[in-house]
């Protein structure tokens, strides 16, 4: 039980008095080996520096120093407690550096979630310039439909995504800045029997199969109004999944085709991008999906991080101003 009494308890030197100002000094001792240059270096007296050591001795009730003709030796116990101190206070250093970089915005976590074309064309280059300018920012990023985008803002799960703020949410509970439309493209592998055509029509790949987002979602909305406004039937033979990857490998193995946003077929498209062997079809219409938006909670305070985000979009924005309207290039 004395054991325990004597070496068990919490904070024990912080109830005896234990000040910040002698931890430095300790640690300064131990390095310097004399109390007047540990002194100077702290901006005090030699004389008020002995007394803190005076103190410090009486607080952890052990000698921690001789003296000598060059100056002082540490004993094993302040040697320990020269250790111990030095390592407080590197500590605090370091909270420090990173509480500055919190405030400044260069450290945390962000949460962001985006529908398949805004990640590619805004967060991706964000996620390239994290990387490399503010590594000490932790990102998540989560693609997926906008009703599974809104369910995890509500849900706390997102501090913001883009995208589109479905039918069922109250929009007085967000705040929306609105980034523009999203360009569909219709893809298929690479000897589809459609690539070799020049040129085609949304209604030539109604002969074959096709991969859609489920029913209600902009994307397949956008697709089936098209269809409908010029004369077209709707696809006979769909396959429904919100995966990309599960569209792309049914459609890289068989005839059937999919939309995709634009910014999607751009990078699949692209000589070498991941060995992907897909082809942007030459269908003439053009097809749009509804505006998307950058979608906050309205009640939302966003942390520096969260801030520092949402500025590095604002550049990728300011980048492409033939993507976006002159209005939000300008903010």
């Amino acid at each position: 039980m004395a054991h325990n009494q004597r070496y068990g308890s919490q904070d024990e030197f912080i109830r005896r008095g234990l000040r910040f100002s002698q931890m430095r000094l300790i640690a300064l001792l131990d390095r310097k080996g004399q109390i007047s240059s540990a002194a100077a270096q702290l901006g005090m007296t030699q004389s008020a520096a002995s007394r803190l050591l005076s103190e410090l001795e009486h607080t952890v009730g052990a000698k921690l120093y001789e003296r000598h003709g060059r100056g002082v030796v540490l004993s094993e116990a302040g040697q320990a407690m020269a250790r111990q101190a030095l390592i407080i206070l590197n500590q605090l250093d370091h909270a420090h550096q990173e509480i500055s970089q919190i405030v400044d915005g260069a450290r945390g976590q962000v949460r962001i979630g985006a529908v398949t074309g805004p990640a590619m064309q805004l967060v991706l280059p964000v996620v390239r310039e994290l990387r490399e300018n503010y590594p000490e920012i932790e990102l998540s990023v989560l693609v997926d439909t906008s009703e599974k985008l809104a369910e995890a803002l509500f849900s706390h799960d997102l501090d913001f995504y883009i995208g589109r703020l479905p039918e069922d949410v109250d929009a007085k509970s967000v705040t929306m800045r609105p980034l523009g439309v999203e360009p569909i493209d219709m893809i298929a592998r690479l000897d589809h029997p459609l690539c070799e055509r020049d040129t085609l029509s949304i209604g030539d790949c109604l002969a074959y199969d096709w991969v859609l987002q489920p029913v209600g979602t902009p994307m397949r909305r956008s697709i089936e109004a098209h269809l409908l406004a010029n004369g077209f039937t709707l696809p006979r033979h769909v396959f429904v999944t919100t995966s990309p990857l599960l569209s792309l490998a049914i459609i890289s193995q068989t005839d059937a085709v999919t939309p995709v946003a634009r910014p999607v077929a751009d990078f699949l498209h692209a000589d070498g991008t991941l060995g992907a062997a897909i082809r942007r079809l030459p269908v003439r219409e053009n097809i749009d999906v509804s505006s998307y938006s950058i979608i906050q909670r309205i009640t939302a305070v966003q942390p520096p991080p969260v801030e520092r985000v949402l500025t590095l979009i604002d550049r990728q924005i300011a980048l492409s101003p033939d993507q976006f309207p002159e209005d939000l290039v300008n903010r």
